[in-house]
């Protein structure tokens, strides 16, 4: 599988949102976890907008392509969309995470983004939902019927389940999120913008949760850089 299989987009959806739009993100972990798990792969391929979120992306787009493309994460998408939903009076739903983060999300938009009518669902925690599972949580959000539905169940599970449930979900753009609920939120601290700038976010994740994200990290940020290595000069190792 070649990285650049992928229709990686380096924009953001125009307001009013034509049909229906399924946003996801890329970066090198999710790159090789779609190697091994194809529902996952084509979640990903058949998303209408999969922007570069990871440092990795942006190197391996200009080593393999000669493009100098920026870096646009979740964080970067869900803001736009939120200016977007305030400029246009518009209905934003989260579907995902704990009720705790769910009640200061809503705190958070109604003061920055009063215009906003805001909802959320917090699923059950599980590793596969069951079928009662899934027609609650589109019944949930068929009732608010919102125009943005945000989703943060984690990667790889919050992408497939908007991939199989899309035609479900009356909303005009899904975009899976998932740690960015939690930022946004303020339960966790995302890394300091100098990291950011610097391509840097993921060391300081994967040093304020090494027994989960440091150990992915270490294996798919080499498996990663291997594999465009071998795209890019034909080699096998």
């Amino acid at each position: 599988m070649i990285l650049f299989d992928y229709p990686i987009h380096l924009s953001y959806p125009d307001y009013p949102f034509e049909g229906k739009k399924i946003i996801n993100t890329i970066n090198p972990h999710s790159y090789c976890v779609a190697k091994k798990d194809k529902n996952f792969e084509k979640a990903l391929k058949d998303s209408d907008r999969l922007i570069p979120d990871g440092a990795g992306i942006v190197w391996a787009a200009r080593l393999l392509k000669g493009e100098k493309i920026e870096r646009i994460t979740g964080a970067d998408m869900h803001a736009y969309l939120l200016s977007q939903a305030q400029e246009h009076s518009l209905k934003v739903y989260y579907l995902g995470s704990t009720e705790e983060t769910l009640q200061k999300i809503e705190e958070r938009i109604s003061v920055e983004y009063p215009a906003v009518k805001v909802g959320s669902f917090s699923p059950p925690f599980k590793q596969v939902f069951s079928e009662n599972d899934n027609d609650k949580m589109i019944e949930k959000v068929k009732a608010f019927s919102p125009d943005i539905l945000f989703v943060g169940m984690t990667a790889p599970k919050q992408e497939k389940w908007a991939h199989q449930h899309k035609e479900d979900l009356n909303a005009s753009v899904i975009c899976s999120i998932g740690a960015v609920f939690d930022f946004f939120a303020g339960t966790v601290q995302r890394s300091p913008e100098w990291m950011q700038n610097l391509g840097l976010e993921w060391l300081h994740r994967s040093l304020k949760s090494p027994r989960r994200l440091g150990k992915r990290n270490l294996r798919s940020n080499p498996e990663f850089v291997l594999d465009v290595l071998k795209s890019k000069f034909g080699f096998n190792i």
